[in-house]
């Protein structure tokens, strides 16, 4: 019975989460466009015909449409499935660890975010205000919800969390800002996007101060090793 439960849960949160990643393919193609992000209903991104209800299933819709509309047989990236299949693990590996918490949601939602931002990132190079600063209240909300939690400590308080989340973000945009700034005038150009130091104070609310150094600090050494490989 227990190895039956455990199937079931994982094969819920699995679900769950593909179903997210489903939305996130929707907000990361609508927003930078300026639609709605509600409406209208999934469509196809050439003829505009609306899918399906099994057509709209995460990962499965796409495979039984071999990656082509229905109606006028254009090819549908293979970044939805991708997407969805990933948020769908990711979900899981965040819940084999922290189990029924709110970590979990917390991590959940965090991990929701950057994923949306950073494919958006990669579509436009630009990060939208919208989902930065609604990130940041987000990763606050968060804080105020772990420090009500039983399963943390009373050293843990609400406030210090909210404060160690506000902090974060400050820290986020200036010490950003400042290595932004830095850069410009050693490589005399623009080292960083505005974007950047954004993201940073969405991470530190999240985070804090401390943990978003860390983040920051690999980081940059993922970006040396990247742009040392690109040379």
């Amino acid at each position: 019975m227990e190895i039956i439960f455990n199937s079931l849960v994982t094969a819920i949160v699995f679900v769950f989460g593909s179903a997210i990643g489903s939305f996130l393919n929707v907000v990361i193609y609508r927003l930078p466009a300026g639609l709605s992000v509600i409406n209208p209903p999934s469509r196809c991104p050439k003829c505009l015909n609306q899918l399906r209800l099994y057509e709209n299933v995460p990962v499965f819709g796409w495979l039984w449409l071999r990656g082509r509309c229905n109606h006028c047989r254009s090819r549908i990236s293979a970044r939805y499935p991708l997407v969805e299949a990933a948020t769908g693990l990711l979900f899981l590996l965040i819940f084999w660890q922290f189990g029924v918490s709110v970590q979990t949601l917390g991590l959940w939602v965090l991990f929701s975010w950057l994923l949306a931002l950073s494919l958006i990132d990669c579509d436009t190079m630009t990060l939208p205000n919208s989902l930065t600063r609604s990130g940041l209240v987000a990763g606050l909300v968060f804080q105020v919800a772990k420090g009500l939690s039983p399963t943390f400590s009373p050293i843990d308080s609400v406030n210090n969390l909210v404060l160690g989340g506000i902090l974060g973000a400050v820290v986020g945009l200036w010490l950003f800002d400042i290595i932004g700034f830095a850069g410009s005038i050693a490589f005399g150009q623009n080292a960083m996007g505005a974007g950047v130091t954004k993201l940073a104070a969405l991470m530190g609310a999240w985070l804090g101060w401390k943990y978003l150094l860390i983040a920051g600090f690999i980081a940059c050494l993922a970006g040396a090793f990247a742009g040392g490989g690109a040379i």
